[in-house]
């Protein structure tokens, strides 16, 4: 059975051209380690490393290097962000469409004294940006969102929130975990102060790999998560406070990093707007094919908006007559297609949906799916739900 790859939002597959290639090579040849070597090996990784620190400045239109910190993902990101700049008696505002690796480390946070409202959001998974200089607080200290919904693929609007951000003198931090190589991202244009991205989706790379741009007015308020050695100023106990060493302890993923270069080299070389037109054209062919398929809804549920303004390739569905969990597991032990289904990491989002909390069954595509896939999947549901034969 030919297996159909349709979960593009968990991770990207297939990863980008030669991205295996770069980490073989790395670790089968002489695997170095950085900045702990006096030695032409150890320099040279060194290079690709701050290469791709540069590449990912072009990506988000950012001008310092020394400011792109390498994570394990993006996650990862978000807790160094959070939890290093929120202190006792301060206050956020997220957006009701937040995924765990946002709303778990506030929670946390907020036993300790941190605060946070959530902007309400349409049963699209749109903000209303009108509310939010009402839930402003003296306070308030930062916005966190994401850019798209991991459920339902909605954009939100990141430059008015930025400018909303600027005028009121806040932290604009931003989750790119669904855009980032998939929609431009102008950090200077939006005003974003903090930018976490991952690397194994949009961009391609390899999972591990992650990270966040920073920028320098920033730095001094976050406290390191995590402190240790450096391979910098080894003479003291002390945690560097220049930077990338500042917030990057410890042996880094060199192979994932290797990996993630190669992608971004790929990158570079596309065109980010075709590719998203094309996914774009699955995303609506795919919503159309649903809609012809159920035009009365009585069998499956479209979740978000119905069309493919203001969106990413990203559809949720409910089967309103069968169980999902079970369509799911049908779908890919009958057919080879591979869903993700439930809540998404995203009960926030699934709330807002009116989807919790029985979750939905996500489709996400990629620049190498094809319109026989999705058909392939909309004849599976037409298989599977009780439409009359």
């Amino acid at each position: 059975m030919k297996k159909i790859y349709l979960d593009q939002a968990s991770t990207a597959s297939p990863k980008a051209p030669h991205v295996a290639d770069a980490v073989y090579q790395y670790l089968s040849g002489i695997p170095v380690n950085v900045g702990r070597g006096g030695y032409q090996e150890a320099y040279s990784a060194e290079e690709i490393i701050y290469d791709t620190r540069e590449q990912l400045c072009r990506l988000f239109h950012f001008s310092q290097p020394r400011n792109v910190i390498f994570t394990p993902n993006i996650t990862t990101s978000l807790n160094i962000l959070l939890k290093g700049l929120l202190r006792p008696g301060d206050h956020v505002l997220v957006s009701s469409m937040e995924h765990n690796a946002v709303m778990r480390p506030l929670t946390q946070l907020r036993a300790g004294g941190v605060r946070f409202d959530r902007i309400p959001c349409s049963r699209t998974g749109d903000p209303d940006l009108s509310s939010v200089k009402d839930m402003l607080r003296p306070e308030t200290k930062a916005i966190v969102c994401l850019h798209a919904s991991n459920v339902c693929g909605t954009i939100l609007p990141i430059h008015a929130l930025g400018q909303i951000c600027r005028e009121h003198h806040l932290c604009f931090i931003l989750d790119t975990a669904q855009t980032a190589g998939i929609l431009p991202i102008d950090m200077e244009d939006c005003c974003i102060d903090a930018l976490a991205f991952t690397g194994h989706k949009g961009l391609r790379g390899p999972q591990g790999t992650g990270g966040f741009l920073i920028r320098d007015e920033l730095i001094s308020r976050i406290t390191p998560l995590l402190s240790g050695g450096t391979g910098s100023i080894s003479h003291t106990e002390e945690i560097p406070d220049f930077m990338p060493d500042r917030f990057e302890p410890g042996t880094p993923n060199i192979p994932g990093i290797l990996g993630l270069h190669t992608a971004l080299d790929d990158l570079e070389k596309q065109d980010m707007a075709k590719r998203f037109r094309y996914e774009m054209e699955l995303t609506g062919y795919f919503l159309n094919g649903l809609r012809t398929l159920d035009p009365h809804g009585k069998h499956i549920r479209i979740i978000g908006h119905r069309h493919t303004d203001n969106r990413c390739a990203v559809v949720s569905i409910q089967t309103l007559s069968e169980d999902m969990a079970k369509i799911a597991f049908l779908l890919d032990s009958e057919y080879g297609i591979m869903t993700r289904v439930g809540l998404h990491c995203a009960p926030a989002a699934h709330r807002t949906l009116g989807t919790y909390p029985a979750g939905t069954i996500r489709f996400s595509f990629g620049p190498e799916n094809t319109f026989d896939e999705l058909d392939t999947a909309l004849a599976a549901l037409r298989e599977l739900l009780p439409f009359p034969k």
